[in-house]
């Protein structure tokens, strides 16, 4: 590798030099150059970077600091929507609920873009790894998009699985009990007469999106709601309908089932993908903390990753609430969040003496894990949060929610980016 970088500086002196004197001169400046930068270079990679703030003492103590507080945060976020969803102030169809995750769902987008991405491209272009393939080409960018692809087929495939087995249990149900009645699922939209062809495709009455399917049910329920000339007032009136919770005197008495089919199911798939990106980076996070030795850098971290765990638990804890996972499903998903980062920082604590994070195994680990768990926040974040919350038909007849909403996106996604200059 010396050899090679000295002939490389030395070509175009010989194609463009003047004469060989100053061509003489040239290598005897520019192989003690290249030897020194090389020199300097392998003792920073193999044996890290040293820190004048280096304090062993000192920074385990930070971290058993660091462990209690994001543990608590953590545990904190998550709770809040999964306790709130019982009470009126915090329920997950309220307006206060969708601005607060709209908050967290610019947190989770300003986590993809800024921090994860921003770190796999830092790790996979460090001068400690091998120019092939490192530098010949974007791997970071490569892998998010990968990682989003697969996070589109995972979404696609997951909620159909789950409708399909959702839909089974109905039936299974309807025919234990003769007087339940069931609307069967479809997968074109069916257009029925009075319908309101100003709702976006996909779009259930209760404000939510559902991408992957649309039920026959819902079309059945707006023929006998017909919402004449204000879509916004038609689905004011759906709404009240539904928060009394009774039948509408039509033959719907079993609770429209074919509606919570398909938002279930969503809800479902969407609360455990979104876990699986934000849990993968926690690690990665909780390591990078643990490992370091230097009080200077633990103090910022701690508070910069309290609050992100707090804010991207809240928006994994609303999505394991609208999923109305059974009370120890979903206790065992929050418990499992709120430990991944403590866990990773007790793990990079134990490993700190050996660990060399300029090493090229370290580096290469760190930058694809970064990169993937930035195509899935991303996808997450645009698709399965604000897309969902954002294009639903509540949002565009409620314009202080619109207002409000956007301002809490646009605060989430730029508190989340400041925190960069810290971690």
């Amino acid at each position: 590798m010396f050899l090679i970088d000295v002939l490389w500086k030395l070509l175009p002196l010989y194609f463009f030099g003047s004469d060989r004197d100053s061509l003489s001169e040239s290598i005897l400046q520019i192989v003690p150059e290249t030897m020194a930068a090389s020199s300097s270079s392998s003792i920073l990679c193999n044996a890290g970077e040293s820190d004048l703030c280096r304090d062993d003492s000192a920074a385990f103590l930070l971290k058993l600091v660091a462990i209690a507080s994001i543990l608590m945060a953590g545990a904190a976020g998550v709770a809040i929507p999964l306790i709130g969803r019982n009470r009126r102030f915090l329920q997950t169809d309220g307006s206060l609920f969708v601005a607060a995750k709209a908050f967290a769902a610019g947190v989770i987008l300003s986590t993809g873009f800024v921090h994860m991405l921003a770190g796999g491209t830092e790790a996979l272009t460090n001068p400690c790894l091998p120019d092939f393939p490192w530098s010949k080409f974007p791997f970071p960018g490569f892998f998010a998009m990968v990682a989003a692809l697969i996070t589109l087929l995972v979404d696609f495939m997951g909620t159909q699985y789950y409708e399909r087995k959702q839909e089974r249990e109905a039936t299974d149900k309807s025919d234990e009990q003769p007087g339940y009645e069931q609307s069967p699922s479809i997968v074109v939209p069916v257009v029925a007469e009075g319908a309101n062809d100003e709702k976006v495709f996909g779009e259930e009455d209760n404000g939510g999106i559902h991408i992957v399917g649309i039920h026959a049910h819902a079309a059945h329920h707006r023929h006998n709601h017909p919402q004449g000339h204000n879509s916004c007032e038609g689905h004011r009136k759906i709404d009240i309908g539904h928060g009394h919770g009774h039948g509408h005197g039509h033959g719907h008495g079993h609770g429209h089932g074919g509606l919570d089919v398909g938002s279930g199911a969503r809800h479902v798939v969407v609360s455990q993908v979104l876990e699986l990106g934000i849990v993968s980076h926690s690690i990665i996070i909780g390591i990078s903390l643990g490992v370091s030795q230097s009080p200077c850098t633990i103090r910022p971290l701690i508070a910069a990753l309290s609050f992100h765990q707090f804010f991207e638990g809240f928006a994994l804890g609303g999505c394991i609430s609208q999923a109305q996972f059974r009370n120890k499903s979903a206790t065992i998903m929050a418990c499992f969040f709120a430990l991944t980062t403590p866990i990773g920082i007790g793990i990079g604590t134990a490993v700190a003496s050996s660990f060399n994070s300029h090493s090229v195994g370290a580096l290469v680990t760190e930058g694809i894990l970064d990169s993937l768990s930035a195509g899935i926040l991303v996808y997450m974040a645009l698709v399965d949060l604000i897309a969902a919350d954002f294009l639903s038909k509540r949002m565009s007849c409620n314009f202080r929610l619109q207002i409000v909403s956007y301002l809490m996106l646009f605060l989430g996604a730029g508190l989340m980016s400041s925190l960069a200059i810290w971690a």
